[in-house]
């Protein structure tokens, strides 16, 4: 569906991006605020807009064919607003639970400021046509990152996250730009398309290889991939709650969504492959990925550290949608399995932290054991823990099981059927750390001290908004199935 004028196309963006001057704006008329409803409020109401607007979107066909703008620096296509739409539900998922969780906490403008700044430089990655839109739109999304981690200023956790956050980025950002500089020494230009027709039978595959490899390590390390994943489990566990459900799915998802796009169109594997094989070497990133982040988790006993390493090892399972293009399947089919992974990781991921977050405002724990007996108590947040567990693990009781099957069933049918037994390996390993927690909060015996006589209306209704998408998507996911493969079909 065509769309007239072309910017009206970056609708999405454009929503975030007034939604942040409002915050300003209303930041600068009573700055002393704090624990004001109107500024949650304002966050959660344009995140909604703006997931509302990329929904109909992509119903409506905007983005087939797609809409290029600035000379095709910014593309918006179904995957950049499948994309949009996952960051957009994300980010009012935890604009909604933040308005409990920063009670009494001061500078709550520049929070929600900061939190709407880094989805709109995520709603940028997905739609960058170009090397340097991507390398910008990255940098947009990270540094209000590192501020938010970094958020609780009087808490020593907190800071030394935030700045262990940006020492690793810094270095992850140059070398980013470095392998970016050798591709453009190669082929001449930033763009995407225009990279590719250079990039074939290259004469200079020593630069190309070198340079294809820094930029994937550049995507390996804002997903948080193995080996670059070390600041992950660290800023998980020192950020607020709601800041780790916003990082571990929004932020990964946008990683993803710029790796999706620059992988895939900028250095596709027929033209390459005589100076790197990135999908060899992406089979090698998922296996080890999937494989550390699972047995690392296995082995914690702190539940917030336990879904960081979590993460890692969903990062793993979504890279088969990479390492699975090896020519000999339906590449739509593997490529939009990993988005729909992600579609549902934004829900039942950003609901496990924003659990996490709601104990803390109970005063629980962060161990299994401070967990014990919470269902005894809270028994409606959790169920909606346990199906966030469940459904992680790919158990039959949310999306996720759907789309983990998407996955290994498009590994199995491109010929790397081997991936798909390792994926299936690893998920039964997470089975077990995943299900400590359920036992904890349903059989084992209540802890001492533990009061959940208030009820922060908010933060709970964002847990069972999420816990609700999670188990719809079971049935529903079909529905996203063909948006997604078809938005992927047209880099093929």
């Amino acid at each position: 569906m065509a769309i007239s004028p072309d910017w009206a196309a970056v609708a999405p963006t454009l929503v975030l991006v007034a939604t942040a001057f409002v915050l300003f704006a209303y930041d600068s008329i009573d700055p002393d605020s704090s624990n004001n409803p109107v500024l949650a409020g304002i966050a959660f109401v344009g995140a909604l807009a703006a997931m509302g607007v990329s929904a109909v979107y992509l119903v409506a066909g905007v983005g087939d064919p797609a809409v290029e703008l600035y000379g095709g620096q910014l593309v918006v296509d179904g995957m950049a607003l499948f994309f949009q739409f996952i960051f957009t539900s994300v980010t009012a998922l935890v604009a909604l639970a933040s308005y409990d969780y920063l009670q009494d906490i001061d500078h709550q403008a520049e929070f929600y400021s900061l939190l709407l700044l880094a989805a709109v430089g995520m709603s940028l990655m997905a739609s960058a046509g170009s090397l340097a839109v991507g390398f910008v739109a990255l940098e947009l999304a990270s540094l209000p990152s590192y501020a938010l981690v970094a958020f609780l200023k009087r808490n020593r956790g907190s800071v030394e996250a935030g700045m262990k956050y940006f020492l690793i980025g810094a270095l992850s950002s140059s070398v980013l730009v470095y392998g970016i500089s050798l591709v453009y020494a190669v082929s001449g230009s930033l763009l995407l398309g225009d990279v590719a027709d250079a990039v074939t039978g290259t004469g200079l595959p020593g630069v190309l290889g070198v340079g294809v490899l820094m930029v994937l390590g550049g995507f390996a390390f804002k997903t948080a991939s193995v080996p670059f994943h070390f600041w992950a489990p660290e800023a998980y566990e020192g950020a607020p709650a709601p800041v780790s459900a916003f990082l571990s799915s929004a932020s990964k998802a946008a990683g993803f969504a710029l790796a999706f796009r620059v992988m895939v169109v900028a250095f596709p594997i027929e033209g390459v492959v005589g100076a790197i094989d990135w999908v060899l070497a992406v089979q090698i990133l998922a296996v080890v990925t999937m494989t550390l982040g699972n047995f690392a988790a296995a082995t914690q006993e702190n539940v917030k550290r336990m879904l960081a390493y979590s993460s890692v090892g969903h990062a793993g399972y979504v890279l088969i949608g990479l390492a699975a293009l090896t020519g000999t399947g339906d590449a739509e089919i593997v490529l939009g399995s990993g988005m729909l992974h992600l579609l549902v990781y934004g829900f039942m991921n950003t609901g496990a932290f924003l659990f996490i977050a709601l104990a803390e405002y109970w005063g629980v724990g962060r161990t299994f054991e401070d967990y014990n007996g919470l269902a005894k108590r809270a028994p409606l947040a959790c169920v909606a823990m346990t199906v966030f567990m469940f459904s992680l693990a790919g158990l039959p009781v949310g999306g996720g099981f759907v789309s983990k099957y998407y996955l290994f069933a498009g590994a199995v049918n491109a010929g790397v059927w081997w991936l798909a037994l390792v994926g299936a390996v690893n998920s039964a390993l997470s089975l077990f750390y995943y299900s400590r927690v359920v036992k904890a909060m349903w059989i084992e015996e209540p802890a001492s001290g533990v009061d959940v006589s208030s009820y922060p209306s908010t933060l709970y209704a964002a847990v069972i908004a999420a816990a609700v998408a999670t188990v719809v998507l079971l049935p529903a996911l079909g529905l996203f199935s063909g948006i997604a493969f078809d938005a992927a079909a047209v880099f093929f």
